[in-house]
């Protein structure tokens, strides 16, 4: 990654204000991220050598990487291959699919590939860093669906992310939400690593730059909900966040904030980071990934049959309105949506009263999900409209 002195590193240090709150269910979550998975894990990296492109290292590091993915029980597991002349190499790709906007992605990537040493920190600490989340968010539901993907050729200049970017983002059209990059996030052992940096777009084309502060804005703010970090923010440049960029994607990234200066040599190892830093900002980044992508509280039996008992709506099939009703006088505001069967938002509202009537006469006939989001939760009727 960014091979570039801390002299040259600009920092904008704020304090960050956003619409946004702190969320018991993501912090439940979060409390079972471990600190031994991170070090084990970073051992492991750390002992399968230099992972050159081309080398054995680098691919024995693939099977691993992919292994552990088959072990957490992900099934949607694609290995993209791309030649050039350091060799040919494979991005891996694990899609988790979300529950109401499957054809919509929260990309959470990280390289791994290293040159001149082991890259325990750079980028060891990514790579682990999605791992762990991987194993968190398996089974918690999501509204996005999320792409965990591990490149290639970072090192030699982006090669893996820019393939990915030209062969599948563009002629896909693929609807990406954000692009939530992780490398080098661990520190320096013997300094006080108490901070991580959240990057932002300031490039060309800047049509997405508001978009990407906003969303800096929200990782910050999760940073220091979900871990014992404070955040600050910065610029995005030299990793593989950059080829989405150029192509307007919305992008953000974390970063060490005591940067390394052992990183592409042989001492870039445990012995010269700090672990302890790498799982506090594993910590955060698992709280940004499930802001990013909403996760939300899978409804049990009991609430299931609650909630059915306890809201209706009617006519079903409707033609020009439908009737929301309340059981009981709401005692708080309820997010109601109708998604169509691609998975895009015909209609969006919030619901304070007991009753309520939608207009729907100008929407297509066709087969929606009712959506009611209540209490972190999601309840879903399937409706028809005439």
């Amino acid at each position: 990654m960014k091979n570039l002195s801390l002299t040259f590193i600009l920092i904008l240090t704020l304090n960050v204000s956003f619409a946004q709150s702190f969320n018991q269910f993501y912090a439940d979550i979060v409390a079972s991220t471990l600190e031994t998975n991170v070090l084990n894990d970073l051992t492991a990296f750390e002992n399968l050598g230099i992972k050159t492109v081309g080398s054995s290292a680098l691919a024995n590091t693939e099977s691993w990487i992919t292994t552990r993915y088959q072990n957490l029980g992900y099934t949607d597991i694609v290995l993209q291959p791309f030649t050039y002349s350091s060799g040919t190499s494979n991005n891996i790709i694990i899609t988790k699919t979300g529950s109401l906007y499957p054809n919509t992605f929260v990309i959470i990537d990280a390289h791994y590939d290293t040159i001149n040493g082991p890259g325990t920190n750079d980028n060891g600490t990514g790579t682990v860093l999605l791992l762990e989340l991987a194993r968190l968010l398996k089974n918690i539901d999501t509204e996005y669906s999320i792409k965990f993907i591990h490149f290639s050729g970072e090192e030699d200049g982006l090669i893996g992310s820019n393939y990915y970017v030209n062969n599948t983002v563009v002629p896909q059209n693929l609807d990406i939400k954000i692009v939530f990059n992780i490398d080098e996030v661990g520190g320096v052992n013997g300094m006080t690593n108490d901070s991580v940096v959240c990057e932002r777009d300031l490039s060309n084309p800047s049509f997405n730059n508001a978009a990407s502060n906003a969303a800096t804005l929200v990782l910050a703010n999760c940073i220091e909900f979900y871990s014992n970090l404070n955040s600050e923010i910065s610029y995005a440049f030299a990793s593989d966040y950059v080829p989405f960029e150029n192509n307007g994607e919305i992008i953000t990234g974390l970063y060490e904030s005591n940067v390394s200066p052992v990183n592409h040599t042989s001492n870039d190892n445990l012995a010269n980071m700090d672990v302890t830093y790498a799982y506090e900002v594993t910590k955060g980044a698992l709280g940004a990934a499930m802001e990013f992508a909403v996760a939300f509280e899978s409804l049990s039996i009991n609430d299931q049959d609650y909630f059915e008992n306890t809201v209706s709506i009617s006519p079903n099939p409707s033609k020009n309105y439908l009737k929301i009703e309340f059981k009981n006088p709401l005692e708080y505001t309820v997010d109601f949506k109708l998604i169509n069967m691609l998975g895009e938002n015909v209609y969006q509202n919030t619901l304070t009263k007991q009753t309520q009537t939608i207009a729907i006469d100008s929407i297509a006939s066709a087969q929606y999900l009712a959506v009611f989001n209540i209490n972190n939760k999601r309840f879903v009727k399937t409706i028809i409209v005439d």
